[in-house]
């Protein structure tokens, strides 16, 4: 089976035997692979892949930062989950949280930063590698600087504002007071530093050690909820997958309270049309996922944050097809992103999935080696930079994921202590049979759960290449009949959508808007790897 043809791409598609990164910064692609090619593993690669893009792509993800890395171990023919999301301080309450702007940035704005420990879980368990070793890339980007690219000068130009809010945050990240632009050089020796100590000394340090202590010392000074007991509690957590069959592939993903159930129930609808008869991005097509999208969507936002959630009834190919049979020649508004206790008119409500029951700014990279281990990872800081606040002297930016809960007291999931977020990041790996097909994934918040699987159809009902599938337009869906959409799709089927009822937010022709896809895929026959990256972004796959 070579790989397919079909599909535009604008780049060329990096093919490799040997090992393959696909990431979203030319330097942490090349971090990564030089870890392969030093003897390392997949996993040694994807958590020097991380802690690169920490240095080169910080306004995304970073060690202050939360995620979940998707590894599959061919030593141990087991496929696990590793979420280091961290919950939210002891010390959140609802009340403490009366404007967006107190989620959007500063101290209350963090959840306990996961990755730190997230990665050298990753390590301990699968990798081959010291910790030394593997942050070496990152250590030395940091420490002798990197030039900035044409997307990091938009990405760090776009926060400029709220990064000099904070001393420690602008010296981080700025030149001279201000933004950095293509070409020259950002140094980081606080986040060299911190990186180095963290090698040496292990996840301790970080929370419970000397860095524990500098980070809840800089929030209690700034009136800041995350204290000590916060970092010194929080442990890594590793979980079985979920799946869904999507015409004849296994789709694996993170189970609940992680998003992705949402996209596995658009699959599992849209699996009752035959898409590839319909054909890519025609009206047909597009109006059905959209209707699919919004009835997910609903299902999603009422019952992922719950205790106890109904997986299995969310996921059954029955419930898909009540919800399916829901969709009809005109569109239906949606309730949005986010749960709300006010109903629109005619708004697309939740179904019962219990009557189904049987039983019970982001960054994504892949990283793949010969042995036939395999990583798809998804983290981030919130929003770019997150917090936007740097902790003094560590080079360690705070996320803002506190953004993500609901202020709706009928929330499920609204603000509380120690609580666990509904997170939307949501790394894929497909499978057919016992052989992996492809690794992917996007950065885009909410956007993720519609962009993941419009990739996915790409590929298995449209025969793209991965390069194909994740170049190709894109839209989003939101709240009423409101749909953000790439221009590139014909404008005749656009205004065929609009007599339809659906309303369109135009994004231009490339629109980081609708994500920043990286994919890896595996010939079945040769077992050779092609990578696919996001020119919407910095993305690069590099392969050997």
């Amino acid at each position: 089976m070579a790989f397919p043809a079909k599909g535009t791409t604008h780049r060329p598609t990096p093919t490799g035997r040997r090992g393959m990164i696909a990431c979203a910064h030319p330097l942490a692609s090349l971090a990564g692979m030089r870890i392969l090619m030093h003897g390392g593993n997949a996993i040694d690669a994807a958590v020097a892949t991380a802690a690169a893009l920490n240095v080169v792509e910080p306004y995304m993800s970073g060690i202050g930062g939360l995620g979940y890395m998707h590894i599959y171990s061919a030593a141990h023919r087991e496929h696990k989950i590793l979420d280091y999301v961290g919950l939210t301080p002891h010390a959140a309450e609802l009340s403490l949280y009366d404007d967006d702007a107190k989620q959007d940035r500063g101290p209350l704005s963090p959840l306990v930063p996961g990755a730190c420990g997230g990665w050298l879980e990753a390590l301990r368990r699968y990798g081959t590698m010291d910790a030394a070793a593997v942050f070496g890339p990152a250590i030395e980007y940091a420490e002798q600087g990197f030039a900035i690219t044409v997307k990091n000068a938009e990405f760090i130009g776009s926060n400029v504002p709220d990064l000099r809010k904070y001393p420690s945050t602008a010296s981080t990240y700025l030149i001279d007071g201000r933004s950095p632009q293509p070409g020259e050089v950002l140094i980081q020796k606080d986040l060299a530093e911190t990186l180095r100590t963290v090698a040496a000394s292990g996840p301790e340090v970080f929370y419970a050690g000397h860095l524990a202590d500098v980070i809840a010392a800089f929030m209690s000074e700034t009136g800041g909820l995350l204290s000590k007991q916060d970092l010194t509690e929080f442990k890594p957590v590793w979980l079985d997958p979920i799946s869904i069959d999507y015409r004849g592939h296994r789709v694996f993903t993170p189970p609940l309270p992680c998003q992705a159930v949402q996209y596995l129930e658009t699959l599992n609808i849209m699996e009752g049309f035959d898409v590839a008869d319909m054909g890519h991005n025609t009206a047909a097509t597009l109006h059905r996922f959209i209707e699919a999208a919004r009835l997910s969507i609903a299902d999603r936002a009422e019952y992922a944050a719950i205790e106890n959630p109904p997986t299995a009834g969310l996921l059954s190919k029955e419930f898909a097809a009540a919800r399916r049979s829901l969709i009809g020649e005109r569109a239906r508004p949606g309730g949005g992103d986010t749960f709300t206790a006010a109903k629109m008119q005619d708004e697309i409500l939740a179904g019962d999935p219990g009557a189904w029951m049987k039983s019970e700014c982001t960054t994504h990279f892949d990283a793949l080696d010969d042995d036939g281990n395999a990583v798809a990872v998804t983290q981030s800081l919130g929003s770019g930079f997150g917090s936007a606040m740097v902790v003094p002297g560590t080079g360690v930016c705070l996320n803002n994921f506190m953004r993500w809960f609901d202020r709706e007291p009928l929330s499920p999931n609204a603000i509380g202590p120690a609580k666990k977020n509904e997170m939307c990041m949501s790394p894929t790996q497909v499978w057919e049979g016992d052989s992996l097909r492809f690794l992917i994934g996007t950065p885009g918040s909410y956007g993720i759960l519609q962009t993941t699987p419009q990739m996915i159809m790409n590929i298995i009902d449209h025969g793209m290449n991965i390069q194909a599938a994740i170049e190709a337009p894109r839209m989003t869906t939101g709240r009423g009949y409101s749909v953000n959409v790439e221009e590139r799709i014909d404008a005749a089927v656009l205004t065929q959508l609009e007599g339809m009822g659906h309303e369109f937010n135009p994004l231009g022709d490339w629109s980081a808007g609708v994500g920043g896809g990286q994919g890896i895929a595996i010939d079945g026959d040769t077992g050779s790897f092609m990578g696919g990256a996001d020119p919407r972004r910095d993305g690069y796959a590099l392969g050997w």
